[in-house]
């Protein structure tokens, strides 16, 4: 059979499963949980799964126990779906995962069908991304090693996208350790936390005119003492820290940054400690020929598309992990029109009739990119 027929053939397939993909999308927006505690969804997504021939096992358990890899066929083109489904706190599904989730299973599903014994199909279910990014600890780990190209797309506003980046971003916390005193004792004044953190704020901003490559530095302080009339022995600034590049930002502005860290908390005689409080999500590559698949799947299916610049960033993401391991690509497709993400108007849109429609394009577009890898080589 032509593969025109069986990208076809996998359209054909989403249609039939529109139940299951709609029914996906709503049970998870009506159960929206958080990062790491996404049973719900988990134990949904494997049923379904595990009821159309797949098996599931879970080879990150210990770290992540809401983690899953469902696998159907054994044949040697080995394609990945990301499937993610964690939702933001009070807000619900504001990142419109429970789509990603409908979308995922629903081209796996398809694509198994049309692929026939061709292909041995992986889901991945991810948890957490908008927190502890599980790709990352999955990618360290080997689990997406062997793997010919994996497909996610992502909600989105205004319009479909291809291409673009993200940014790699590895967040910072800085605790400045000093000696309590009594602001009025008249002979021993401490060591002021909060007078070295405010110096190495002052610096952090100097030292950012000087990068040559784009990146964002965005810092708060969380803490800065008890009351005015003690010095602060304790002053803590968390900061996002990101670059265009993984080598950039781990090779050259972590590294200044600690030594400016360690540097400004011996000149006021204090200590400084500093740990990541988020893994290393590593900047994205999206596949350009997997690109012009999507644009060719975009086009057949009548929906509307817009091409970002290879440089175009606005967030992070775990799939960027995933995207140094394998072939990846990530489109944008829209589900609303004026609304901004990590908001709950994104969040009632995730959940709209146009969400689950556009989920059934999604799917398909991924089953067709998945059946147009495939037959590079197969």
């Amino acid at each position: 059979m032509e593969y025109k027929e069986l990208k076809d053939q996998a359209c054909h397939y989403v249609d039939e499963l529109k139940p299951v993909i709609y029914g996906i999308a709503d049970a998870l927006h009506d159960h929206p949980e958080t990062g790491m505690n996404e049973v719900f969804a988990s134990t949904t997504l494997k049923k379904i799964l595990q009821d159309h021939g797949f098996a599931i096992d879970n080879p990150v358990a210990d770290a992540f126990p809401t983690a899953f890899h469902a696998v159907c066929g054994n044949g040697p083109f080995q394609m990945g779906f990301l499937a993610e489904y964690d939702a933001l706190p009070e807000i619900g599904h504001g990142c419109g995962h429970n789509l990603i989730a409908a979308m995922s299973v629903g081209a796996a599903l398809a694509f198994a069908k049309a692929a026939g014994t061709k292909a041995t199909v992986h889901v991945y279910g991810c948890p957490a991304e908008e927190t502890v990014g599980s790709k990352v600890y999955m990618s360290e780990h080997g689990v997406f090693d062997g793997l010919e190209a994996a497909v996610i797309v992502h909600p989105g506003t205004d319009q479909t996208y291809i291409g673009g980046t993200s940014y790699a971003t590895h967040p910072l916390q800085f605790t400045f350790l000093g000696k309590a005193a009594h602001v009025a004792d008249a002979t021993y004044h401490g060591v002021n936390a909060l007078d070295a953190l405010v110096d190495f704020y002052g610096r952090l901003k100097a030292y950012e005119k000087t990068l040559t490559e784009r990146h964002i530095i965005g810092a708060i302080i969380t803490e800065g003492g008890t009351a005015p009339n003690i010095v602060p022995d304790r002053a803590v600034l968390k900061a996002t820290i990101r670059a265009l590049k993984v080598e950039y930002l781990e090779d050259k502005m972590l590294p200044d940054i600690k030594k400016i860290a360690r540097d400004v908390a011996d000149a006021h005689g204090a200590k400084v400690e500093m740990v990541h409080y988020e893994p290393l999500y590593k900047n994205m590559i999206n596949d350009p020929k997997m690109d012009v698949y999507f644009a060719d799947a975009f086009n057949q299916l009548y929906e509307e598309f817009g091409v970002r610049d290879d440089d175009y960033a606005e967030g992070s993401t775990d799939v960027g992990n995933v995207s140094q391991v394998t072939r990846v690509s990530q489109p944008e497709i829209c589900i609303g029109y004026d609304i901004n993400a990590h908001t709950k108007e994104f969040a009632q849109a995730a959940g709209s009739d146009l969400g689950k429609m556009q989920a059934l394009t999604g799917a398909k577009a991924m089953a067709r990119v998945a059946l147009d890898v495939m037959g590079e080589k197969y």
